[in-house]
């Protein structure tokens, strides 16, 4: 293949997947590697080795993390307006590398700081590389959400490995004896600098396959004439990502601050969407109100599903015994990458089915995955409860059952995540895409902010029962908590399935 492939020839590809999909598994994989590295290390470390309560500690990961969704709009709106989808990605690869660099000189004192370069930056990368996976196929191909299943195993398979390794290797629990103490979280976030180069090395030897994909826009003239993005523009970019570096800064360190970005941001997005709206036409316009009804309900979804960088970070570290299956292992280790093990192998083959399921006209449509996904998440969320049947008296719980909790939560959020990417680029408009991808991780921003709510929360929430054992407590007022979030989701579930009929007049022939 070569730059001058047209996006026809690039999307009438034989078999289950475009060529090109294999190189932006990788660089995405590799980035995820840096990004679910650093997310698992958050809060465990603000505790641990910054002394914060675990209130304080939830509310600034949340924080942190709803920043990182935001920033993804605002990178898909600089990405479909000046940079274009390549320049944008690897803009944000720089910053993330930038900012690991930053935390792996001195994570203790420039903690805030390198976290903001990795939250600009991934907002830059990650909306951009998944709207270039859906530029590989054409509008109505059924092999979509398949190819979505596959890139959603990359991301995951970074996931796995990052999230594992950094976490025990900062903790100590891997490779202690060649890497002293003093330097052990350094190295934890220089690895994540290492890998996001790997992403950013493997993506100049992709672009070159994806012919007109990701390139850079032309500016229109009022006349209808183009001509190429004046520089000026491109280096403003550059210029304003720097300038809101201690901006960032600023509002991750005073959480309250963070509120009132939150206020404000998505009702000035949606605002932004109606007005971008009134250019379309009757039948374009109910598309993007599916897709928003998809939005709405996925921050309720990630509020519940991303206590796993939170609340459950915190519950691993105090709660559950280094025992999986016979073998010793760090439980904040099998909490971050647990996941991510399950996605590797059932997400091909969910892929699969739906493509078998959709040859035999028997697939679900997109809106009773959505329900299915709420109701598996809210049994997993029962599963969690259910670990204090097995918890001793010290408040320590089975790694093993809690495992099984990860497993049906997985099988939820497959339902629904990596379909979401994928309806938001089947029921978006050509020039919409890059914003639309940035609408749904903006969702994820709100669904972030909600997760750190809600688990500080149920970290203040000390149970009643006062057996004289605070870790025992702290058991029983997490588990409790997690029942309730529990009901939640199937409630949603529920009513979304219920939404279906609407759902599907809006949509019209997507599926």
């Amino acid at each position: 293949m070569s730059q001058t492939q047209t996006l026809e020839e690039i999307q009438n590809f034989s078999g289950k997947y475009p060529k090109q999909i294999w190189s932006l598994f990788f660089s995405e994989m590799w980035e995820r590697f840096s990004f679910y590295g650093m997310r698992g290390m958050l809060v465990f470390f603000m505790i641990d080795q910054l002394n914060f309560e675990e209130a304080q500690a939830n509310l600034q990961y949340g924080a942190t993390q709803a920043f990182v969704y935001a920033f993804t709009f605002l990178g898909g709106i600089f990405a479909d307006k000046i940079l274009g989808f390549r320049k944008s990605l690897f803009w944000g690869g720089a910053m993330m590398i930038l900012g690991s660099i930053i935390l792996s000189i001195d994570p203790h004192k420039y903690f805030f700081e390198g976290i903001a370069f990795t939250v600009i930056g991934t907002g830059f990368f990650k909306p951009n590389i998944s709207t270039m996976v859906g530029y590989l196929y054409k509008k109505g191909d059924p092999r979509t959400d398949a190819g979505f299943s596959l890139f959603y195993a990359g991301i995951n398979l970074g996931a796995l490995i990052g999230g594992y390794l950094c976490i025990a290797i900062g903790k100590g629990n891997l490779f202690a004896d060649s890497i002293d103490k003093p330097h052990r979280w350094s190295v934890a976030f220089g690895l994540a600098a290492f890998v996001m180069l790997i992403s950013l090395i493997n993506f100049i030897f992709t672009k070159r396959h994806l012919g007109p994909i990701g390139l850079q826009p032309m500016e229109v003239a009022a006349d209808g004439t183009k001509s190429r993005m004046p520089l000026w523009k491109e280096i403003g970019t550059y210029i304003l990502t720097f300038a809101m570096v201690p901006l960032i800064v600023f509002m991750i360190d005073k959480t309250e601050y963070t509120a009132y970005f939150m206020y404000t941001v998505g009702p000035a997005a949606l605002l932004y969407l109606f007005y971008e709206m009134t250019k379309l036409t009757a039948s374009e316009r109910k598309k993007i109100i599916a897709a928003l009804v998809f939005i709405f309900f996925s921050v309720l979804f990630f509020g519940i599903y991303e206590q796993a960088g939170g609340s459950l970070s915190i519950f691993a570290a105090k709660n559950l015994t280094p025992e999986l299956l016979g073998m010793h292992l760090d439980p904040n280790g099998v909490n971050n990458s647990g996941g991510a093990f399950f996605i590797i192998f059932i997400a091909p083959l969910l892929g699969l089915l739906w493509i078998w399921m959709s040859k035999k006209k028997i697939e679900p449509n997109t809106v009773v995955k959505f329900g299915l996904g709420f109701i598996l998440l809210g049994a997993g969320y029962y599963a969690l409860f259910g670990t204090r049947f097995f918890a001793d008296a010290a408040g320590m719980t089975s790694l093993d059952f809690f495992t099984v909790a990860l497993l049906i939560i997985t099988l939820g959020e497959l339902c629904l995540s990596p379909i979401g990417l994928s309806i938001m680029t089947k029921l978006s408009t050509a020039n919409l895409q890059g914003m639309m991808m940035g609408m749904w991780f903006l969702a994820s921003a709100y669904g972030q902010y909600v997760a750190g709510i809600l688990g500080a929360a149920m970290s203040k929430n000390v149970s009643g029962v006062t057996s004289g054992n605070a870790n025992y407590d702290a058991l029983i007022s997490y588990t409790d908590g997690y029942k309730d979030l529990g009901l939640y989701a199937v409630i949603a579930g529920v009513f979304l399935i219920a939404l279906s009929p609407l759902m599907k007049k809006l949509m019209q022939e997507v599926k």
